[in-house]
């Protein structure tokens, strides 16, 4: 299996091929963010696959809240790119758990640690973020526990 770095670096390739502006701005933008944490203090010059998954997951949260900025600001057509990038960039992460599947996962996950009362999330919290990670949102981990613990 290709890393993610390199799946990136050849579809960056096939955007500037097809012109696509969104995409290739998109992509570059998690280019430089691999570059910079491949050559970071402490890092062996090799960026696993884990950690580029982490790196796209920032990015996308972070263009999301651009986008509820700007549409508040009353700027939808930023908005809208930002909006696009996400759809790029998602493409690039493993798919998502749906609620259902989620509300599952961390029901199992609290008989694990015998959790049974609000008291008990920070337990449940740690199993579950290890254990979806990448796959569902923190926001969403932490509200499906709050809601199942309470």
């Amino acid at each position: 299996m290709a890393l993610l770095f390199d799946t990136v670096s050849n579809d960056i390739k096939s955007a500037m091929l097809a012109k696509d502006k969104i995409r290739l701005e998109a992509l570059r933008g998690v280019k430089k963010e691999f570059l910079e944490a491949k050559t970071a203090k402490g890092s062996e010059g090799d960026l696993n696959d884990e950690t580029a998954v982490k790196i796209i997951q920032k990015m996308v949260k972070q263009r999301k809240d651009s986008a509820t900025i700007y549409t508040e600001q009353n700027r939808p057509e930023l908005a809208e790119k930002e909006l696009a990038e996400v759809a790029v960039l998602e493409e690039y992460l493993p798919k998502q758990l749906s609620a259902e599947e989620l509300e599952k996962t961390i029901r199992e996950i609290i008989t694990q640690v015998g959790a049974t009362s609000a008291k008990d999330m920070g337990k449940v919290m740690g199993a579950a973020t290890k254990a979806l990670a990448g796959k569902a949102e923190g926001r969403l981990i932490s509200e499906a526990v709050k809601r199942l613990l309470a």
